[in-house]
């Protein structure tokens, strides 16, 4: 059976590119990039090929008999499209590991001709959204009743370059959060809590994390907050940015952050992700005023992605699937985190 990583000579792409081969699996390499594609292909013993996602016609026939893409290269929310596209009309399940709400959300819109198609559409296949979906869907397992949710993180170890670009293109759109089931607009930093993580407790202030996207869909909870934890030093600096939010979304504003990306950002080492690990809690509350409380510990984020995005693939792969959009934890299970490596799942008794 035949499946590719596309952006497979990007950070996290080449990290699961040979995850895969140490597994005794042989995907397809694939990206523009011709000279770092066939390096590493050649090094991996492995069949590539290198296109771009500009032209639909030479897309669907450079992914004509695989079975499941498994989509590395961002800024999702400018790749993903044509990939899907490309996919819904070569037969191939979509994967990829995003965090951005409006993938998400243009996935999702199109579950009716995935479901046509038979194929699956998952975004968000590693630590965006796996750890969180997973906590959050195992919570309302216990809770059904709750109305609201609340889900925070810390991660460790520093950005990719790509995670890092991301996080700028961000930074423009300001924060989101869900009210009554509809997305809502908020500022930079509009909130702040304490986070009682299983290790330590943290200062959290919201982000838009995707789980406010997903979250709704796997669990139906109507009010949905995700938080990160960062240094209160860091916290006034996302604040000051309020004041300049409209700014950061001109183009040389943004190519003058990412070039200092490029200068600086080089994704943490394989110590550093060996060293460091991730933290997550979640609450979810009633309307009565019923609460539970649950923390998980994971492995570096990146380690993460390679498990979580390997594991789904390999279940692709291996089962046949009714064809649609789907959230981690509705396909794979809100016990699903709980099975990959190093991952340690709190859960209220």
């Amino acid at each position: 059976m035949s499946w590719m990583i596309y952006g497979a000579n990007g950070y996290t792409g080449s990290l699961i590119a040979r995850e895969a081969v140490v597994r005794g699996t042989r995907p397809v390499l694939a990206g523009r990039n011709e000279s770092e594609i066939s390096k590493l292909a050649a090094e991996l013993d492995l069949e590539f090929r290198v296109f771009g996602l500009d032209d639909a016609s030479v897309l669907k026939e450079s992914i004509s008999g695989m079975q499941v893409i498994l989509h590395c290269a961002g800024p999702f929310s400018v790749t993903s499209e044509p990939m899907i596209t490309a996919c819904l009309q070569a037969g191939a399940h979509y994967l990829d590991i995003t965090g951005e709400i409006s993938v998400f959300e243009q996935a999702h819109r199109l579950d009716e001709q995935a479901r046509r198609a038979d194929i699956v559409l998952l975004p968000g296949a590693g630590f965006d959204v796996v750890p969180s979906d997973c906590l959050a869907a195992s919570l309302v397992r216990q809770l059904p009743a709750a109305t609201s949710l609340q889900l925070a993180f810390e991660a460790g170890g520093g950005p990719s370059p790509g995670t890092a670009k991301t996080s700028v293109e961000g930074l423009a759109g300001g924060g989101c959060i869900r009210r009554d089931g509809k997305l809502q607009k908020v500022p930079l930093a509009w909130k702040t809590r304490t986070i009682p993580f299983a290790h330590a407790e943290r200062v959290g202030v919201t982000i838009p994390w995707g789980d406010v996207y997903t979250a709704f869909v796997s669990t139906g909870v109507p009010d949905i907050e995700v938080y990160i934890a960062i240094p209160p030093s860091a916290l006034a600096g996302l604040k000051r940015l309020r004041w300049i939010q409209p700014l950061l979304g001109l183009g040389f504003v943004q190519s003058l952050m990412k070039r200092k990306i490029d200068r600086n950002v080089r994704g943490p080492s394989a110590q550093t992700r060996q060293d460091t690990d991730a933290q997550f809690w979640g609450e979810v509350v009633s309307a009565d005023g019923r609460s539970l409380q649950a923390t998980m510990s994971t492995p570096n984020g990146y380690e993460l992605t390679v498990s979580a995005s390997l594991a789904i693939t390999e279940y692709l792969l291996e089962n046949d699937l009714e064809g649609g959009y789907y959230t981690p934890s509705l396909l794979m299970g809100a016990d699903f985190a709980a099975t990959l490596p190093g991952v340690e799942v709190r859960l209220p008794a």
